[in-house]
């Protein structure tokens, strides 16, 4: 299976998809001027994922999508989310696929949206508080 890597630029997040070290990221601000090519990409990556994680290659390990956005835009808001869903198919295939969404303490506004994306998604999502290792709570 292919990594996926993406520097992070001025208007888009660095992600770091690498099945062979278990790593799997989207952090920075998200404002791409082209948010369809940019996301359309990584939900192709997770599609093709899905089909490597249901082959003979196989890993039981545990698979753990991290987004620490700081910032992003409505329009790659509606791609987030279809993000989301994809991991959600997964993991309604696979109980072993998490996802934690990352904010800072006093940044309720992305908390808040990371708790609507985990509902509209229909996956639950583990909250961290960055500077802390263990998760504040989960949704359903």
């Amino acid at each position: 299976m292919r990594k996926l890597i993406i520097d992070r630029s001025l208007n888009s997040p660095e992600v770091h998809f690498d099945p062979d070290n278990n790593r799997f990221e989207i952090k920075g601000e998200s404002r791409p001027s082209n948010v369809y090519a940019f996301y359309d990409e990584l939900i192709k990556w997770v599609d093709e994922y899905s089909v490597f994680l249901s082959g003979p290659n196989k890993k039981d390990d545990i698979v753990e999508f991290n987004l620490d956005l700081n910032y992003f835009n409505s329009s790659s808001a509606r791609y987030i989310l279809d993000f989301c869903k994809k991991i959600a198919a997964l993991h309604s295939k696979r109980d072993n696929v998490k996802v934690r969404w990352h904010y800072e303490a006093d940044d309720i506004d992305i908390l808040e949206a990371g708790k609507e994306m985990s509902r509209m998604a229909k996956i639950p999502f583990e909250y961290v508080e960055k500077g802390f290792d263990k998760p504040e709570q989960k949704d359903n």
